[in-house]
């Protein structure tokens, strides 16, 4: 196929045969959009795209269409740059209009200059994200989008994997020879230095990497909010509708994959000059700013986006978005079938909770819980479970984890330490000599499965950093939001986390349920009772699971105006037969507990059997409560 038409692994042809054929029209741009929109609307077609998510990017053709699945981690200034612009020809003065959208660098001939001339050039501006791969983002979402792709890729013969290794070794060689690097660039065939100058690279590079360590210069880090996570973070430039977008949202993006090692010369000499006496100090301020916004390609890639979206969720097993028609007809088949996927999970996790299926009730509530609404500060549909009774040191916690991780898109398991606590930065922090925002382990998606391990927990001393974390903890589960520090202010920024507690006796944070776990049965050998449990599901069943937490969670709920007078009168009896018996506390929760147990059952209104059956399981925790404060004192 000519390259001209091949709008996967030459997409800037196709904007340089629509914008030739518009310019000077600006709606050239529109049907830049237009046009790729129409085609990944084809059967599948978004399946051919290669993601960065899950193929190397040393197999990716530079300048080639890509997507991505990502987390917005960091929102940096708008930048400006030439949309139009004009070339002229040294010799023949004839001039080119070229196009500056969706590059890094603009497009000129060694026989071109550009024209600056400020009536020649069209500027606009873009946005920069700094993206990282979803937190916590579960082995199976990855495996099923890896396995669903269809995208056709090898080893790029103009982008070799000795360019991917080059983060170490070639960007050093770069930064003390930036000339190459350009004559590089330029189409220079000639090899201007030999094989002696090679070697004395190599030990000019090791000289400089010893330089590094000596003035104790960090290696970039990529900014992960979780600790261990791995990935491509890329520099994600949006054109349009760049206010849509907010932190921590979820998008997946189409764009063209730019990896110009150009770039990194063109900052290696900025730098050079900033580091020149002449220079203010303000300049010498911006080394490290220029050194986080201007990585080297080859660890963080650019991504000139065409098509974004925001993600409604990321589970590869459910249509991406559940308004069309198609999707309505997906979501009617499932919930047909609701009752016995709902029958299967409670057995599977009354298995789970060594035969306890209070627990187990609970723990699919709190699955398909969500934050619905805000009224004044109040998060409404938060479920934050406290599971008590777990016992200490055991691999039990692990595997309850395990299970949850193997059901939901994205997770994290939160070890309780005092030294993880004093250790970890849960709080992102803006850094203001670097001028990026710093990530922490709460900078978490919305719908994040949190797991907080508290029988790890062992007695010690929390620093200030510990307790900080801690209160954060409990600011997180009691109003669903997060402290980002900016230094000289504090700003909160709401999410959406679904926070599980496993505890020995009553958790030290805060939490809207507390459950007893009260096991029916003691295996001999716990760690390969509870490995055994997910081997024992069959993969369609598990896949099936997974669509019924992910699905239920964004299934509209409401009360009519019966049963909600019929709660009214039943909370005035309650109150009026025993006045301690029952709280606007005990009220609230119950129609939580209600309403998801509803929701379990694919019923978006509230009946009167629904809220019977929410009652009694509240009664049955209250009294096992009581039951264990009875045996262990005041401790539960």
């Amino acid at each position: 196929m000519p390259c001209v038409a091949d709008w996967l692994n030459c997409p800037l042809s196709i904007v340089q045969g629509i914008f030739a054929q518009n310019n000077p029209n600006p709606e050239w741009e529109k049907k830049v959009i237009e046009y790729f929109r129409e085609k990944l609307k084809e059967n599948n077609a978004t399946n051919w795209v290669p993601s960065l998510n899950d193929v190397p990017l040393h197999y990716l053709k530079p300048n080639s269409l890509v997507k991505f699945r990502c987390m917005v981690q960091d929102m940096f200034d708008p930048e400006f740059y030439m949309n139009v612009y004009e070339t002229v020809d040294i010799h023949t003065k004839s001039r080119v209009s070229h196009f500056g959208k969706y590059r890094d660098i603009a497009e000129c001939s060694p026989q071109q200059e550009i024209d600056l001339n400020p009536k020649q050039i069209v500027t606009a501006d873009r946005q920069t994200f700094y993206c990282v791969p979803v937190p916590g983002e579960s082995a199976w979402v990855k495996e099923t989008y890896t396995s669903a792709s269809q995208a056709r890729v090898c080893p790029s013969t103009s982008y070799t994997p000795s360019r991917h290794k080059r983060s170490y070794e070639e960007d050093e060689d770069m930064e003390l020879h930036p000339s190459k690097q350009r004559e590089q660039h330029l189409g220079s065939v000639t090899d201007i230095h030999g094989s002696g100058d090679s070697k004395r690279l190599e030990t000019e590079a090791s000289s400089r990497n010893h330089m590094i360590s000596l003035n104790c210069s960090p290696p970039l880090d990529l900014n992960f909010p979780l600790p261990g996570e791995k990935g491509p973070a890329c520099l994600v430039k949006i054109y349009e509708n760049g206010d849509s977008f907010k932190l921590n949202d979820i998008l997946e993006v189409y764009g063209i994959l730019s990896v110009d090692p150009v770039m990194n010369t063109l900052n290696n000499e900025e730098r050079d000059n900033s580091a020149s006496p002449v220079e203010s100090m303000d300049c010498m301020d911006t080394v490290e700013e220029q050194r986080v916004h201007s990585p080297p390609a080859s660890l963080v890639p650019r991504i000139h986006v065409i098509l974004a979206q925001k993600l409604q969720h990321i589970n590869p097993l459910l249509p991406a978005c559940l308004n069309e028609e198609e999707s309505k007809s997906f979501v009617s088949r499932f919930m047909s079938e609701l009752s016995p996927i709902r029958a299967e999970l409670l057995g599977f996790l009354t298995h789970a909770f060594l035969g306890d299926s209070l627990a187990a009730e609970y723990l699919i509530l709190h699955l398909i819980s969500t934050v619905y609404a805000r009224r004044d500060v109040l998060p409404l549909g938060k479920f934050t479970v406290n599971l008590s009774g777990c016992p200490r040191n055991s691999v039990f916690t692990e595997h309850i984890y395990r299970i949850i991780q193997q059901l939901v898109p994205a997770s994290y398991r939160l070890q309780m330490t005092i030294e993880n606590m004093n250790r970890l930065q849960f709080n992102p922090h803006k850094d203001y000599t670097a001028n990026r925002l710093v990530s922490g382990v709460l900078q978490l998606a919305n719908k994040t499965s949190l797991v907080i391990d508290e029988t790890l927990l062992e007695q010690g001393q929390l620093d200030t950093r510990g307790v900080h974390n801690v209160t954060a903890l409990g600011h997180l589960i009691t109003w669903q939001k997060v402290d980002y520090d900016f230094s000289y202010h504090q700003m909160e920024f709401p999410c959406n986390i679904n926070v599980l507690i496993t505890s020995e006796g009553r958790s030290l944070l805060p939490s809207d349920c507390q459950v007893h776990l009260q096991p029916q049965l003691l295996p001999p050998n716990m760690e390969e009772y509870m490995s055994s449990l997910l081997t024992a599901v069959l993969p369609s069943i598990l896949n099936k699971f997974r669509i019924y937490l992910s699905l239920l969670k964004m299934l509209d709920y409401s009360i009519s105006d019966e049963v909600t007078k019929a709660v009214e009168d039943d909370f005035v009896e309650m109150r009026k037969n025993d006045p301690e018996s029952i709280t606007a506390d005990d009220l609230h929760r119950n129609l939580l507990v209600a309403r998801f147990l509803s929701l379990s059952a694919g019923q978006t209104t509230l009946s009167r059997e629904r809220w019977l059956r929410a009652k009694q399981l509240e009664t049955l925790r209250k009294a096992r409560l009581q039951q264990q404060q009875c045996v262990n004192g005041n401790e539960l």
